[in-house]
């Protein structure tokens, strides 16, 4: 028999009353009924009630022993009196009657309670995870976690894939984010980077000729934090296939996350066989390439109206003049919304960093009107304009945004989706998963006025390559995709580039050299030399589709150790100083002004 336990806390039921048992586990709360005194002993698979008498020996350590304290319960299984069952677990109809008890280890004051789900500042959950990990809802996320992981990797060895480890200690990259940087001890004053991605060694793979291959990879990018992205690390279920097309691609990852999302939430799925959007269409419709498609709000362009004579919003046609455009939002029946939504809506739009948004809701007396603050700028002929080409109605309403189109675009992706939020129209029982696809290969930096490739310059653009018109770029597309459910990118992937003259030629246009090619990319460029076949690939978050299985809209919520806000880990003190014994054996001297 196990020195600690005969069963688990989740174990015990009306099978084996009468039986004594031992149990170990946390203390998880107590509550003092004077002669007796129960108390809630967990462990990783559950709760199990036990209590002790005032006349047991061991009643005076109970009473004394604070929550967290690890104890070893010996005792005899009991039925529980009627009315007292707890149907929310699963030990909920027996307790156990303690004999005697062993104090394992004791814990001290806690600087955040374990019992309940109240909310905590992050610095004390992440500085004391290890407690915050035993919460009910934390660690059932990291459980959820490893049961997904572990199905998916099933589900890609059923399909014919193989699992290999790339790389982590590998050369810094010229292209995407901030690469952490390793100091090479045998190679003074050179460095290793930490992998963006296994992006370059999953299509050496190929060019092996191994021909489906997938990876939980870690990933390390040396960026600023956000609700869906750690800084630091974070994981990708890296895939790649050979002599495949986009469509390849696609029946792989729809069919996988189906199965995932259908295994691991009720949630029901709007669309097994993904809506394709193209991405000038995403950026027509929802001003983003992540659009939630639970929501049914569009956004329309309508700048054309504001070039009427009868139309009278001066602010806005001075700026149409200047180039600006005028997109607009419309919600439906929203005629008996109060003031105040409408308010708040601008009020909000400000907020974010905008001018705000206009409004005004369509109404018909004896004509139609505009109701609200700039609805009496629009005749009614303008007003019957608009309700034809937006497919608008009495009684809905119009939200206005007018400036530079980029601009724009960002407020109003984020108000599409603040409106409906408001409105309660997007159904939160759904996941709605879409492919945007179509990318333009090039696009012009806002800055430079350069051309730069505006996705991923290892793509193949679309076409053959001796019908592509390289003299007009920024109007070639790429085999590039990105996966999104719920307005959440889960990944981009792309059909790759496998020929070394087209990826000079792709490069030039961005500006490379064929030198810079052959220096930046060497392994990549020579591989492809000696014969490599068409292949492609994707590399769908692992952390981001974790949050969305545990409704969480904070990536940290489904991760074991995350880092804070300010890439620090508050737990284990990193990053930390180090020795300048350490830094002589590297070959590097500090020079850093200290505050």
């Amino acid at each position: 028999m196990n020195k600690y336990r005969t069963h688990n806390c989740s174990e015990l039921s009306e099978n084996e009353i009468n039986k004594n048992v031992q149990l170990s586990g946390w203390l998880h709360r107590k509550r003092d009924h004077g002669n007796l005194l129960f108390l809630d002993l967990r462990d990783h698979y559950g709760i199990t009630q036990c209590v002790i008498e005032n006349k047991n020996n061991f009643f005076p350590i109970l009473e004394k022993t604070k929550p967290e304290s690890v104890l070893k319960i010996n005792g005899k299984v009991v039925k529980r009196s009627s009315g007292t069952e707890n149907s929310d677990l699963q030990t909920g109809k027996i307790e156990v009657v303690i004999d005697t008890i062993e104090v394992l280890s004791n814990a001290k004051d806690l600087p955040m309670p374990v019992f309940g789900e109240h909310e905590y500042p992050e610095d004390i959950r992440l500085k004391y995870r290890f407690l915050d990990l035993r919460r009910e809802d934390m660690h059932k996320n990291i459980i959820l976690r490893s049961k997904v992981i572990s199905f998916i990797r099933s589900e890609m060895l059923k399909l014919g894939f193989l699992e290999y480890q790339t790389p982590i200690l590998t050369s810094s990259s010229p292209e995407g984010a901030r690469d952490f940087l390793v100091p090479s001890r045998l190679n003074p004053g050179k460095f290793y980077a930490l992998p963006q991605a296994p992006q370059q060694f999953k299509q050496l793979i190929m060019v092996s000729g191994f021909d489906k291959y997938f990876q939980i990879a870690p990933c390390f990018r040396d960026e600023d934090a956000r609700a869906d992205r750690s800084p630091g690390e974070f994981y990708q279920l890296d895939l790649e296939m050979s002599f495949v097309e986009q469509e390849d691609v696609f029946n792989v990852v729809e069919n996988l996350m189906v199965s995932v999302f259908k295994k691991f939430s009720s949630k029901k799925i709007l669309k097994e066989k993904f809506q394709r959007i193209p991405f000038k269409e995403a950026m027509k419709k929802y001003c983003t390439d992540k659009p939630d498609l639970r929501n049914p709000l569009i956004i329309q362009e309508i700048t054309e109206l504001f070039k009427r004579d009868d139309v009278k919003f001066d602010i806005f046609k001075k700026l149409v003049k200047n180039g600006s455009v005028v997109k607009a939002i419309i919600t439906k029946n929203t005629k008996d919304k109060p003031r105040s939504f409408f308010d708040n809506i601008d009020k909000w739009a400000k907020e974010q960093g905008g001018s705000g948004l206009a409004y005004f809701t369509l109404e018909k007396d004896k004509k139609i009107s505009g109701k609200g603050p700039v609805g009496k700028f629009f005749s009614e002929d303008s007003l019957k304009d608009l309700i034809e080409n937006c497919k608008a109605e009495i009684g809905d309403s119009v939200f206005l945004a007018c400036g530079k189109e980029k601009e724009i675009d960002k407020i109003l992706s984020l108000a599409r989706n603040k409106i409906a939020q408001d409105l309660n129209i997007i159904d939160k029982d759904t996941f709605a998963f879409c492919w945007v696809v179509d990318y333009p290969m090039y696009e012009l930096d806002d800055n430079t006025k350069k051309i730069i490739f505006s996705h991923n310059p290892f793509s193949m653009p679309q076409g053959k390559p001796n019908e592509i018109n390289f003299e007009k770029p920024l109007e070639i597309k790429a085999y590039q995709y990105d996966i999104v459910c719920n307005g959440v990118e889960l990944s981009s992937g792309a059909i790759r580039n496998h020929i070394p003259e087209l990826m000079y030629k792709l490069f030039s246009i961005a500006g490379y050299s064929k030198n810079d090619v052959n220096e930046k990319f060497s392994g990549m460029i020579n591989a492809l030399s000696y014969g490599a076949p068409p292949h492609g690939g994707i590399a769908p978050g692992i952390d981001r589709i974790i949050m969305l299985l545990a409704g969480k809209e904070n990536i940290r919520e489904v991760t074991l150790f995350p880092m804070n806000q300010n890439a620090q880990d508050l737990m284990m003190k990193a990053p930390s100083d180090v020795s300048e014994k350490q830094l002589k054996e590297l070959g590097i001297k500090k020079d850093i002004k200290q505050n």
